[in-house]
């Protein structure tokens, strides 16, 4: 098996929109930097190469920095429609599979990719997917060729998406559950769990900094 990691970046003005009634854009921006900056950070020691897709220039030009794989889109449809077109480029590249990560995994550590990418892959064309214990984003790994077994459907409740589209594309799937992946900050409500926990990061230094913990006791959302 030959594979690669593959992260979508919004550029950080656009991203986190859901976050709009704690977090003005600036502010937004700042915590989508810190969220790219801890990721890189668990990624950086694992012996598998890495891809970005990304629309942000400045977020290519810091991937080259690091060796890995840079994907500049002059316009990001969606992160689904970025994970599907990278995907096809690496399978075109030699890449037999690929782990789909988000950028926005505050908790997220090296060893836990490491375990996701230790997984056994059943023979393709079946493709394994990573299941959170609560409702939201769900890791993907697709065992391929072909890498795109079944389209990408990140955003709202998107697990269930990913199962529809397994289940149409005769997929089997294997559900690993791990509670540092199954968190992503997309709203004040996951900002508040993740303060509510012992974290440490540039996130966690980030939404600190902007005493986001203050405010969230006067948000009724």
């Amino acid at each position: 098996m030959n594979p690669i990691i593959l992260v979508p970046v919004k550029d950080a003005a656009k991203a986190k929109s859901r976050m709009s009634p704690l977090l003005n854009a600036d502010e937004r921006a700042a915590v989508a930097c810190a969220l790219l900056e801890d990721l890189i950070r668990a990624l950086r020691p694992l012996p598998f190469p890495v891809a970005v897709a990304t629309d942000l220039a400045r977020a290519a030009a810091l991937v080259r920095t690091l060796r890995w794989e840079a994907f500049h889109e002059e316009d990001q449809i969606s992160e689904s429609s970025s994970v599907d077109a990278a995907s096809k480029r690496l399978a075109g590249n030699g890449f037999d599979a690929v782990l789909r990560l988000p950028a926005d995994l505050p908790l997220v550590r090296t060893e836990d990719i490491a375990e996701l990418l230790s997984q056994p892959l059943p023979s393709p064309p079946r493709l394994p997917s990573w299941r959170p214990p609560v409702p939201g984003w769900a890791p993907m790994r697709s065992c391929a060729p072909p890498l795109d077994v079944f389209p990408s459907r990140f955003g709202h409740d998107s697990f269930a998406g990913h199962i529809r589209e397994a289940a149409a594309a005769g997929a089997q799937l294997r559900i690993v559950e791990n509670p540092r992946i199954a968190l992503d900050l997309d709203d004040p409500a996951d900002i508040a769990h993740f303060l509510a926990q012992p974290a440490a990061g540039e996130t966690y230094r980030v939404l600190l900094k902007l005493r986001v913990k203050e405010r969230l006791l006067h948000y009724a959302g």
